[in-house]
């Protein structure tokens, strides 16, 4: 490579040493070439303005350190003077974080004295942030809390929200005194963590600390806080949850056995501790804050099942519970518990609960409730019947089961409290796969009957049931609501809840108006005009592309509208109806039948229906959508088509954009553009346009033409006979096939005249084809012109060029010879000059050389 080099650097050497002037040349067009590169550069500069330097971007009265300069060495210094410190990153071009900054100054206000506020520009240049730091999104929250952080906040930008993080890191544990406290805090529907440390032997225990980091980086994971960490101090207080080590960690949860964190097995750690929490936390209900930006957040959780998506309104610094929040979270909890549910899994199955009371013999003071649970797979309830032992009256069955399962188990004493002296147990008879025994043993209640109520209260004595009743007088159907619905069924639910002033177009998007932004609150105390609170609620299906609403009437309560929604979608044949959305008609009734009728119906969801379904009118039905292109080609035509049908009332040209209106699955199409006939009295035999054929004016007319009801009842026969009066079927036939003939005679004329104007476009198309050729040809032959006459003027440049150059040649040339002619005339004179002296010396020396001999002459003579 490096010889090929060198030798093209000899030739070129060489050929510039031959053509001096090609080495000239080269040497000019450096400089030439330098010297515009200086002038652009210098320019260059000139042009380009220098960044303005950054400015404050919160205000002076803001309690904010605003580094506005980029110093990120600043923000160590004052995170390391704080307990707690927010560091908000902004760049000052970014819509969103001028967004944020309203509220984060609002946040700052409150929290000024706990928290340390800093925000850092990363977006200066010259500032260290924007060297260190590669950010690809703003703004962001950074939250530390000592030395421990960062915990970046991923929530939305609300002060409610910001403010609620803000005091979970301050606060991330809840200290619980007393066992009241305690029972309080475990019975939340939310994950509960509870950690026991004993504070006598050191201030602060060694696991302490850990369980605290755990805490903030349970935070890290979720920005709402919903596993709630508790500490308890008290050795009385932990052992209420079986907690009697010190440095335990209790994981209450609400469907299961709770557990406590396995120190032999794995690290007591933070990380090890955040992690077993949240891989056996069970959680009922779900909150969700899809992010303003693109994320599948959305599509992850609704691919993995339904999910009945619950919009409220929801206040992060509310201190009281909220009581709706709470109903749907006993909802959701009932729904989930399967352990009272003894055929799980069995989907669709009728459950049929008879309980009958036995006295104990042995123990006057307590009884036995017998209870037995049938389950059927295609029997209702209602003809399902109690089946107990023949010999259950005379106790001689049941006894030894009872005598087993319940006064080996009743206490000593009676215990005052009824619900610590409940115990149940089951009990088998005999193997069936429908139906199961149950025995629950329970203290008396005192109980009066009307002869005792009339002797008075000193007379008052217990009163147990008989031994043995028969079945039938004390059998009792009760239905089980949705307890343990989740494992009797294939299509479980999942509960999410949304924020419904962060997500209320979501829910506009899944068909909330503004009559039913109230359908939760109606009759919870809450107004039910929707204007202050405003809520709704919807089960998605994403696999079988369908969605429900829930329309509540005002006479049912919040946990009847939302159990019978449920049970009525989880029920092998669903009675809820597919919620279709579309474009709401804004004209009302009577103005619409004042307007004339319009060229094109636009149908919607609501009017679809009742216009193609119309008996008494043929529906030439076009789907398209606003992104179609090939929709927009095709408008031209159809329009054409409306004008040629306009005359006749009992064709109807609609169309309905697919995109903004959902359709029931018979009337949906695979693509777009497409156009389907719906004639008249025969909706059932609805046609599609052929995909084969182009979408033209004369195929779309022979297609109506063809395919509609008029044209389809004026092949039928008409009957001849007629009565007298003209009054009869027949005369009503006849008018009918009149006017049916009237209307195919005009479609027939408007066919005519569609054919005079294809022909009249025909020829006109054929002229102008003609002509096209013509100027085309014409266009052939002055582009041949004229690249021939280019080519003559370079041929004739060039000549003319040659002749200049020729011309300088012998311009220089004659200026050569006229210099020489010139110096051979002053060499000619001088020469001249020359020969006429030397010839004048020559005849001197001839007169002087005379004038001797002819001296010698005369002498001689």
């Amino acid at each position: 490579m490096l010889r090929r080099v060198r030798v093209s650097l000899r030739q070129v050497l060489l050929l510039m040493a031959r053509r001096p002037d090609v080495l000239c040349g080269a040497v000019v067009l450096s400089v030439l070439l330098v010297l515009a590169l200086v002038l652009t550069c210098s320019r260059a500069k000139d042009v380009v303005a220098a960044a303005r330097p950054p400015v404050r971007f919160f205000s002076a009265e803001a309690p904010i350190v605003d580094l506005y300069m980029g110093q990120l060495d600043q923000v160590e210094r004052l995170r390391s003077v704080a307990e707690v410190s927010l560091i908000f990153f902004y760049a000052p071009w970014c819509a969103h974080s001028m967004a944020a900054r309203q509220e984060v100054q609002q946040v700052a206000k409150k929290l000024a004295k706990q928290v340390q506020f800093v925000a850092v520009n990363c977006w200066y240049s010259l500032g260290k942030c924007r060297r260190q730091n590669r950010l690809y999104h703003y703004p962001i929250i950074h939250l530390f809390y000592r030395r421990f952080g960062p915990i970046e906040y991923k929530g939305p930008f609300v002060a409610l929200y910001v403010e609620s993080f803000i005091l979970r890191v301050i606060t991330p544990l809840t200290y619980l005194p007393s066992r009241a406290t305690l029972e309080e805090f475990l019975s939340n529907h939310e994950p509960r963590v509870v950690g026991f440390f004993q504070f006598d032997s050191s201030p602060q225990p060694p696991g302490y600390i850990t369980y605290l980091s755990s805490a903030l980086q349970a935070l890290k994971r979720d920005f709402r806080g919903v596993v709630r960490f508790g500490v308890v101090t008290n050795r009385q207080v932990a052992e209420a949850i079986s907690l009697k080590e010190d440095e335990s960690v209790y994981l209450h949860r609400i469907l299961n056995s709770s557990l406590v964190f396995p120190r032999l097995e794995r690290n007591f750690t933070s990380e090890g501790i955040c992690s077993w929490v949240f891989e056996h936390h069970q959680t009922v209900l779900k909150w969700l804050q899809p992010p303003g930006t693109k994320s599948r957040l959305l599509e992850q959780e609704l691919t993995k099942g339904p999910a009945l998506l619950l919009f409220l309104p929801h206040n992060p610094l509310g201190s009281k519970p909220d009581p709706i929040l709470h109903q749907i979270a006993d909802i959701a909890v009932r729904y989930h518990s399967c352990e009272n549910n003894d055929h799980s899994g069995s989907e669709g199955r009728s459950h049929f609960l008879c309980c009958q009371s036995v006295l104990l013999p042995e123990s006057r003071t307590s009884v036995c409730e017998v209870c037995l649970r049938s389950s059927g797979q295609s029997r209702s309830s209602s003809s399902l019947r109690c089946s107990f032992p023949s010999s259950a009256r005379g106790g001689d069955v049941l006894r030894p089961h009872l005598q087993r399962c319940c006064l080996q188990r009743l206490p000593a004493p009676v215990a005052t409290d009824s619900a610590s002296s409940v115990d149940c147990s089951n009990l088998l008879n005999s193997y069936s796969p429908f139906s199961q025994y149950s025995a629950c043993c329970r203290p008396v209640e005192p109980q009066l009957n009307e002869s005792q109520a009339k002797e008075g209260p000193d007379m008052h004595r217990l009163t147990p049931p008989p031994l043995s009743v028969p079945p039938s007088s004390v059998t009792q159907q009760r239905e089980d609501g949705i307890t343990g619905l989740r494992c009797q069924t294939n299509r479980t639910l999942r509960f999410y809840l949304l924020d419904v002033a962060l997500n209320w177009p979501l829910a506009v998007r899944l068909g909330a108006t503004g009559n039913s932004t109230a359908a939760l609150h109606q009759g919870a105390g809450d107004p039910g005009d929707g204007s202050s609170h405003r809520s709704f609620a919807a089960i998605v299906n994403l696999k079988d592309e369908v969605h429900y609403v829930l329309h509540r009437s005002p006479a049912a309560t919040l946990t009847e509208s939302l159990e019978a929604f449920i049970r009525n979608f989880s029920a092998p044949y669903s009675l809820l109806q597919r919620h279709l959305v579309g474009e709401e008609n804004r004209k009302g009734g009577e103005e619409e039948a004042r307007r004339p009728r319009p060229l094109i119906t636009e149908l919607t969801t609501s009017s679809f229906l009742p216009s193609v379904m119309d008996l008494q009118k043929d529906v030439l039905l076009i789907y398209y959508t606003q992104w179609c292109g090939f929709c927009s080609v095709l408008n031209h035509i159809i329009i054409h088509l409306a004008r040629l049908l306009q005359e006749n009332s009992t064709i109807t040209v609609a169309r309905v954009n697919v995109a903004r209106n959902d359709l029931p699955w018979e009337f949906m199409v695979d693509h777009v553009p497409s156009i389907l006939l719906f004639p008249r009295y025969r909706k059932h035999l609805s046609v599609k346009f052929p995909d084969d054929l182009p979408i033209t004016l004369p195929n779309l007319l022979h297609f109506v033409l063809k395919h509609s009801g008029s044209a389809h009842d004026a092949d039928k026969p008409v009957a001849s006979s007629v009565k007298a009066d003209g009054t009869g079927p027949a005369a009503v036939l006849r008018a009918e096939f009149l006017a049916l003939q009237r209307e195919v005679q005009t479609l027939h004329n408007a066919r005519e005249r569609l054919s005079q104007q294809l022909a009249q476009l025909w020829r006109d198309n054929r002229r102008l084809t003609f002509d096209t050729l013509i100027l085309e040809s014409q266009n052939t032959e002055l582009q041949r012109e004229r690249q021939s006459l280019e080519e003559q003027h370079q041929e004739k440049s060039r000549l003319l060029g040659k002749a200049v150059r020729r011309l300088q040649e012998l311009a220089d040339g004659s200026e050569n010879l006229l210099n020489e002619n010139t110096l051979l005339r002053i060499l000619l004179r001088a020469l001249r000059d020359r020969t006429q002296e030397e010839e004048e010396e020559e005849q001197e020396q001839e007169e002087q050389e005379e004038e001797p001999e002819q001296k010698r002459s005369h002498m001689a003579s």
